[in-house]
């Protein structure tokens, strides 16, 4: 009987229009939107090598003892896109194409989003939003008469009527439903895969074809959660209209509000300062520092100039010369340990004005995400963007490789440069600095990734779990 029930519960939902529309969505959109991200992966292939090729940092080389201004980039670490990104694009277009390094510490490069403000505008299209947006609305559009359609129709009560059991009835609701929902979901996502594989996608790679398989399951894990909470407001509610008003409501809240709200509510409650703004400060110090030292050497230089004239007799320029070099020296000689000092103090005040601000940001993001995950929709976006490389963890990583590429370029070159050059000599052919290559930027295994999107997983499968309990419960107490 229980076999019949979904039998029954099949055919039901493929002889309705919303199939129609389910399968018209899963034809068009899974396939066409991999194609054009695709597409988009292998163009920004093409200007991150080109972007290298042009940086030329390879053949770069950099004399410490000549004067190099602090804002001047010395050398570019850049992001190099992934081809997990044709499911979810993440923050790859939100990301700086390239860390610059410089003596006043690492600049920002524009993201790729500055290229196309009006596609930023107006959202990417994606596998993950395709998923997280629009069939968590069908999905929510098959269930959410499940129950409700059939006490409103009077049928719910002839089919208990013949001892069939109540569980059995609402496991055939949520399994038929489910069954219909997902099979031409996976049909399309295998034929897009066909697709993008013809067209030379690396899906056969080790470190591609388990994350895309994790993805689909996380997707189907999804797509569960929002059955569940349509049949929940099945249960609860006695008219299929009234069902369909609060099931919209509900995907509204859960899919395009509540993601967002969380990191607003976190900039009130932990603000931090811009990017640019911690910049310029530590410009400014950098200033304020050498124009305190310029203004002792020049103290300096005063001071013995006076001395040394009090025993100066002679008048002949080769006399006045020779003072003047001996007096540059001497000024050079006491100003050296002073540059070493104000370097440090520079260096230690900016690392400080870094640490605060990396301190609040990391706070202020980790109450939006607590925040936002109130919803299974950013459990999905997290899990999604960290099994593609192009969530937060792949952010960290790259600014975490950039600060390890500048320790290393402040210990080859930063800390050599000589700021004030008088009287000094220096030898082209011995001083001569070959600027560091960028490092390779690391990539985290997928082992891994699981242990950090560890709670995501868990949240999907507690509100699956959690939200099917409360729909049995609340259909066992209700009286048909």
């Amino acid at each position: 009987m229980f076999l019949t029930m979904i039998q029954k519960e099949i055919m039901q939902h493929i002889l309705s229009v919303r199939f129609v529309a389910l399968l018209l969505m899963c034809l068009l959109l899974i396939p066409f939107t991999l194609h054009i991200n695709y597409h988009n992966y292998r163009q920004s292939s093409v200007d991150y090598q080109e972007a290298v090729k042009l940086a030329n940092i390879e053949e770069t080389t950099v004399n410490p003892k000549m004067s190099l201004e602090p804002e001047e980039e010395v050398s570019k670490l850049f992001l190099k896109p992934t081809p997990l990104s044709v499911f979810a694009n993440g923050l790859g277009d939100a990301l700086p194409s390239y860390l610059g390094m410089t003596r006043n510490g690492i600049t920002q490069g524009p993201p790729a989003l500055v290229s196309e403000p009006l596609s930023y505008l107006l959202g990417h299209l994606d596998f993950l939003f395709v998923v997280g947006t629009v069939f968590s609305l069908l999905a929510l559009l098959f269930t959410f008469d499940a129950v409700a359609g059939e006490r409103e129709a009077g049928t719910l009560r002839i089919t208990l009527a013949n001892a069939l059991p109540r569980d059995l009835f609402l496991w055939s609701k949520l399994i038929g439903g489910y069954l219909v929902f997902v099979v031409p979901f996976l049909v399309s996502f295998l034929v897009g895969l066909l697709l993008l594989v013809s067209q030379g996608f690396p899906l056969g790679e080790p470190d591609i074809f388990p994350r895309v398989l994790s993805l689909t399951l996380g997707s189907l894990l999804y797509i569960a959660v929002f059955f569940s909470i349509g049949v929940v407001i099945s249960t609860y509610l006695d008219n299929s209209k009234t069902a369909l008003i609060v099931a919209f409501t509900v995907w509204v809240f859960a899919a395009l509000i509540a993601p967002r709200v969380g990191f607003l509510a976190a900039k009130f409650i932990s603000p931090t300062p811009t990017i640019q703004s911690v910049y310029m400060e530590k410009t400014a110090i950098r200033e304020n520092y050498n124009a305190e030292l310029e203004s002792k050497k020049a103290k300096i230089h005063q001071e013995l100039w006076k001395a040394r004239q009090q025993n100066f007799t002679s008048s002949e320029n080769t006399q006045a010369l020779a003072l003047g070099m001996e007096v540059g020296k001497e000024v050079d000689k006491r100003v050296k340990p002073l540059e070493a000092e104000y370097r440090q103090k520079t260096e230690e005040h900016a690392a400080q004005i870094d640490r605060d601000y990396q301190r609040k940001k990391a706070r202020q993001e980790q109450i939006g995400e607590t925040f936002s995950r109130i919803t299974p929709t950013s459990s999905l976006i997290y899990l999604a963007t960290n099994l593609t490389q192009t969530g937060t963890r792949k952010r960290s990583n790259y600014f975490q490789t950039g600060r390890r590429y500048y320790d290393a370029l402040h210990a080859d070159l930063f800390s050599k440069i000589v700021d004030y050059v008088s009287t000094r000599s220096y030898n082209p052919a011995t001083d001569i600095v070959k600027i560091t290559q960028p490092p390779r930027l690391e990539t985290t295994t997928l082992g891994e990734t699981f242990r950090q999107s560890m709670v995501d997983v868990l949240l999907l499968c507690f509100f699956a779990v959690v939200l099917t309990t409360g729909a049995f419960l609340k259909f066992f107490r209700s009286d048909i």
